[in-house]
């Protein structure tokens, strides 16, 4: 039987990091990321209806969604916040759920992995066999966001306050991976984990220990 596990965790915490070593060990990966931005490609009717909502002029002459304004309307405004979820987040799922099931055809005992930032948030943490946070210390957070050059200081603190914390993210948690020192750590972490869950997948187990 195989195994569907969600992976989260906010800005800065290693989740695409973990992802990738996952990836590497022979997980399978969904990534919500990569599907949301599938999903308001020009032409696809989820676009349409960001359209509808947001204005037209959320599209540029290309057809293509101008990302970082749709950001700015939706940044600190949940109702708007909320509006674009309930667009984005169901297509989502039901994304999800046809490739488990088409990965689970050919791969019975596949360790499959949900790499989600809104996993939680969205509800979909329910439909995860097993959930896991990646949790790190928020000032080291702040250094490795501030290392990309994209945002300030403030805008980054900014956007930590407007997610929600780990502290409670980690109350959803089956498994917590620590992410406050090097790659080395957090590799050899996701190594150990891998394997535990690969024998469930293997076993029909749904139980795991921290």
């Amino acid at each position: 039987m195989s195994l569907l596990v969600g992976l989260t965790g906010g800005m800065g915490s290693g989740k695409s990091l973990a992802s990738s070593f996952f990836h590497d060990l022979g997980a399978f990966i969904i990534d919500a990321d990569l599907i949301c931005r599938k999903l308001v490609e020009p032409g696809q009717p989820a676009l349409r209806e960001i359209a509808d909502i947001f204005g037209k002029d959320i599209i540029d002459k290309s057809g293509n969604l101008k990302r970082n304004k749709l950001g700015q309307l939706i940044f600190g405004d949940s109702k708007k916040r909320e509006k674009l979820e309930s667009i984005l987040h169901p297509k989502v799922f039901e994304f999800e759920k046809l490739n488990y099931k088409a990965i689970c055809k050919k791969n019975p005992k596949a360790l499959v992995i949900v790499d989600a930032a809104l996993l939680i948030e969205s509800g979909n943490h329910k439909e995860m066999d097993k959930v896991i946070v990646i949790n790190a210390d928020e000032k080291i957070r702040i250094q490795r966001i501030l290392s990309r050059g994209k945002w300030n200081h403030e805008e980054i603190v900014a956007r930590l306050k407007n997610q929600m914390p780990n502290e409670e993210k980690i109350k959803y948690a089956d498994l917590i991976l620590e992410n406050s020192r090097d790659k080395k750590h957090l590799k050899t972490q996701v190594i150990n984990l891998h394997t535990s869950l690969c024998l469930l997948a293997s076993k029909n187990i749904s139980k795991i220990t921290p």
